[in-house]
């Protein structure tokens, strides 16, 4: 998602989401102040620009039936909704904002670079968190024999030797996801600027 895309997007989560639920009535949680209210609905317009009109029509819903506050009349607060939109609609590669920082940072590179970066992007996805040191380390562990195949199938392959069908496949299998990795670090690098 550009730059251009993600405004687009963040003036239909307003359009779409903040403002209706707003006309139900639903009032900044008593735990926030003004400026912390205003930040926290920029913030959830920001991450769910990704989602598509039905799918925040089908959260504006979601979020109606389930107030926050003693009294049942105040907009839940951003991580409950950013929770419900996981639900309905999760994010894709391309849209995690923590899937581009940890691309663009020393780790991303380093898996790029070292060929571990599908493991990286697969434990991301499942955690949806920034991966500590265990964790890359399993990462790295579960990459070696992939990393280490598929360099013995590009040797082959650069001397003239043929795969077999199966090689062949789990190759290009391989060579997407590693491509899809660098789409991510290239998407975060635009970002910057």
């Amino acid at each position: 998602m550009d730059s251009i895309e993600q405004k687009a997007g963040e003036e239909r989560v307003q359009k779409m989401l903040i403002e209706p639920l707003m006309r139900r009535g639903l009032a900044k949680p008593s735990a926030v102040s003004k400026a912390q209210f205003e930040d926290m609905k920029a913030d959830i317009c920001k991450r769910l620009a990704y989602m598509t009109d039905a799918n925040l029509a089908a959260l504006e819903e979601t979020v109606a039936a389930n107030p926050g506050g003693k009294d049942k009349d105040r907009l839940p607060i951003g991580t409950v909704v950013l929770g419900y939109a996981a639900d309905i609609q999760p994010p894709g590669d391309t849209a995690s904002p923590l899937m581009r920082a940890v691309f663009r940072s020393p780790i991303g590179l380093e898996a790029l670079r070292d060929g571990w970066s599908p493991e990286l992007l697969g434990l991301i996805r499942r955690t949806r968190k920034w991966p500590n040191a265990f964790a890359l380390t399993q990462a790295k562990k579960s990459a070696d024999d992939r990393v280490r195949d598929l360099r013995r199938m590009e040797e082959a392959v650069a001397s003239g030797l043929e795969l077999s069908a199966r090689d062949a496949e789990w190759r290009a299998h391989r060579l997407a996801a590693l491509r899809k990795c660098e789409e991510i670090r290239d998407m975060a690098m635009r970002a910057e600027g």
